[in-house]
């Protein structure tokens, strides 16, 4: 198996923003990395299962490494990020760096400075034949309760795409 703790390219540790605390959370597929990989990134299945986030989020991105982010909701507000480390159907890193608001990127208020640099980072892992998913996520303390929340919704609706789409690729 190849995994992230392996890879000297993937040093997780070098990935967190000082200052802010580390959320962990976890859950497993019955199906390929791969197959979880384009649920996540896939524009149309990563709209249905951000939607537990925010109604009508989307990502507007050419998803390569050192690409800028933004990660929006139907309103057009969000974040800015930038896409830090990226490898295939196993490791997908997102530096914040700030909001977007009516359209416009701030990137250096006071309000963005107290969390810009925080990690998001998604590892996939192989294991007995099914697909471990790892997210860590720099946090400030207004934020945790929403995302210990939040996340278990998220994983149900992905568990729902990729046995969705799984089924579809079986059917035909």
């Amino acid at each position: 198996m190849a995994g992230v703790a392996t890879d000297p390219l993937l040093d997780l540790s070098t990935l967190k923003c000082t200052g802010m605390d580390k959320l962990t959370f976890k859950t497993t597929f019955d199906a390929p990395r791969e197959k979880v990989w384009d649920v996540l990134w896939t524009d149309d299945t990563y709209r249905e299962w951000t939607s537990v986030f925010s109604p009508g989020s989307r990502a507007e991105t050419d998803w390569k490494e050192g690409g800028k982010v933004l990660f929006l909701n139907r309103e057009g507000d969000g974040m800015v990020s930038r896409i830090a480390k990226k490898k295939d159907n196993e490791f997908m890193s997102f530096e914040h760096l700030g909001e977007v608001h009516n359209g416009v990127e701030n990137l250096d208020s006071e309000k963005v400075r107290s969390w810009a640099g925080a990690f998001e980072n998604y590892t996939l892992n192989s294991v007995d034949g099914k697909t471990e998913l790892l997210v860590e996520m720099d946090v400030t303390d207004e934020f945790k309760d929403y995302f210990a929340t939040t996340w278990p919704k998220a994983f149900e609706k992905l568990k729902s795409l990729v046995e969705k789409s799984k089924q579809e690729v079986v059917t035909h």
